[in-house]
């Protein structure tokens, strides 16, 4: 479970729990580790595929599909841009590869499927209200969302 912890001087630092079972006894760890805002601002493929797999585990053309189909057409991520892209996200503790494999009679086997950390649902949150908050202010402005006289 992540948390955040009062360290000295005042900081409050961000950490990250992890319990299991070590010799029939519960265990709980703590790793330091980055807050959901220091990921922020992220790239928008970054956020496109965040946001498909917040829906569930996927692999990577339903990811490709998902993306497009979601932005009808404008966005469109080609598999280096989106295997990089998953690349970076699983090095930096994001996305986790899934389990699920479809049936090896229909020609899936091979295919990875991926899906949100807790860590990666926090920072595509923080990012959807980092972006909720840059509309508003547009509004705010009259920059968007008012009809021509």
């Amino acid at each position: 479970m992540p948390g955040t912890r009062a360290g000295r001087g005042g900081y409050i630092g961000y950490y990250i729990e992890y319990r299991y079972i070590e010799e029939g006894a519960m265990v709980t760890r703590r790793r330091a580790g980055r807050p959901p805002e220091a990921y922020l601002p992220l790239p928008p493929a970054t956020f496109h595929i965040l946001l498909a797999l917040a829906d569930g585990e996927l692999h990577g053309y339903a990811i490709m599909k998902g993306v497009a189909a979601r932005s009808e057409g404008t966005v469109r991520l080609g598999p280096g841009t989106l295997y990089g892209s998953l690349k970076r996200l699983l090095e930096a503790g994001l996305v986790e590869e899934g389990d699920e494999r479809a049936a090896p009679e229909r020609g899936d086997e091979r295919r990875r499927y991926y899906r949100l950390t807790h860590l990666g649902l926090s920072v595509v949150r923080a990012e959807a209200r980092r972006l909720d908050a840059m509309v508003r202010a547009a509004r705010r402005k009259k920059l968007i969302g008012v009809r021509p006289a």
